[in-house]
């Protein structure tokens, strides 16, 4: 998973020490008061929607509504402290490490998107407890980040990711139906409000605010192993096991990856074979790309490999998802079959 175009965050993890992010907050998230949700909902700019929640919620729902929750936590604690070092003028966050962008602006944006968050956390917590379900708690997080730049380069990534799992969560809702039919449009604004804000990321660092025509889908399996990358072992009060969901071994991309053919050097915690083994990418929304996989050494008690990176074949820019399978040589007509093969992963890659 990528900080920048050239920092892997698992290097970067390993060499940035702070202490962890946790909760609660000082308006009493992730249990506020009549009061303090009143003034989360101003500076949120808008209010939760008002309408019934469902009573009776199928497993696949559970599982998906559980992910989701641990996905919004975390955004609240990562633009929580976000919001902190750039108002604090933190070293890395200061006015002159934001220029061009005007220090006031930043801080009104990321107040709006703090608050925001705190909103989708507590009404997909508020969806689970209406159906009888325990709300998912806060964890303690660290985040691999020490300058603003960097901070939203990060906040891109995991934004993509977001915008890849949301339709995944609304065709689970879907095929569930019953309570769980008006959750679709919920979190189709929920989907759109990800995008209007990784379009700032973008501007941010000067890209195109929309990468690609078609955005890159996911599994739910490849974002609840990506969201663990910042959480402290052990810190959750609910075990992550109880979540009905994959942990994948991490896949590293040591490449610096670019907007053309090229070879990609990965890298990963265990035993592989080019006649075992191969790497596959999800690309916009392009039926997945299986390439061999070849070069094997071991360097430090990791397996590292090489695979060709085929972006001219169709590839988008913005995010590409990729995983290291079992077998070799397959044909996957869809992501989730992707991950049900896969062994280490997601390598995360952002192009332009």
């Amino acid at each position: 998973m990528y900080i920048t175009s050239n920092i892997v965050i698992s290097a970067l993890a390993a060499t940035v020490a702070a202490s962890p992010f946790k909760f609660p907050l000082p308006d009493g998230f992730p249990t506020p008061n009549p009061t303090q949700l009143a003034e989360i909902e101003k500076e949120a700019q808008g209010s939760p929607p008002n309408g019934p929640l469902p009573k009776i919620l199928k497993s696949t729902g559970i599982t998906t509504l559980q992910l989701l929750a641990l996905n919004e936590i975390f955004e609240v604690a990562y633009f929580t402290e976000l919001l902190a070092n750039v108002t604090n003028n933190v070293p890395g966050y200061d006015a002159a490490s934001i220029a061009p962008l005007d220090r006031t602006y930043v801080i009104d944006t990321f107040t709006a998107v703090v608050n925001q968050e705190k909103l989708h956390a507590a009404g997909v917590n508020g969806i689970l407890e209406s159906a009888g379900q325990p709300a998912i708690q806060p964890c303690e997080y660290v985040f691999p980040v020490t300058t603003f730049i960097e901070a939203v380069i990060l906040a891109q990534t995991f934004t993509d990711v977001v915008l890849g799992t949301l339709p995944e969560a609304q065709a689970a809702f879907a095929a569930d139906g019953g309570d769980e039919s008006p959750l679709v449009p919920v979190f189709g604004s929920v989907l759109a409000q990800e995008g209007e804000q990784v379009g700032f990321y973008r501007y941010a660092q000067k890209k195109t605010p929309s990468a690609a025509p078609f955005l890159t889908g996911g599994s739910p399996s490849f974002a609840f192993t990506a969201i663990q990358m910042f959480i402290v072992p052990g810190s959750c009060p609910q075990p992550l096991s109880a979540v009905n969901l994959t942990t994948f071994g991490p896949l590293t991309v040591v490449t610096t990856p670019a907007p053309k053919n090229m070879t990609l050097e990965f890298a990963v915690p265990g035993t592989v074979a080019p006649d075992t083994n191969s790497i596959v990418y999800l690309s916009g929304q392009n039926l997945p790309v299986t390439v061999p996989i070849s070069t094997v050494t071991s360097i430090a008690g990791l397996s590292h490999f090489t695979a060709s990176f085929p972006f001219e074949s169709g590839f988008a820019y913005g995010l590409t998802i990729a995983a290291l399978v079992k077998g070799t040589g397959e044909s996957f007509m869809s992501n989730d079959a992707v991950a049900a093969a896969t062994l280490y992963g997601p390598g995360l890659i952002e192009i332009g």
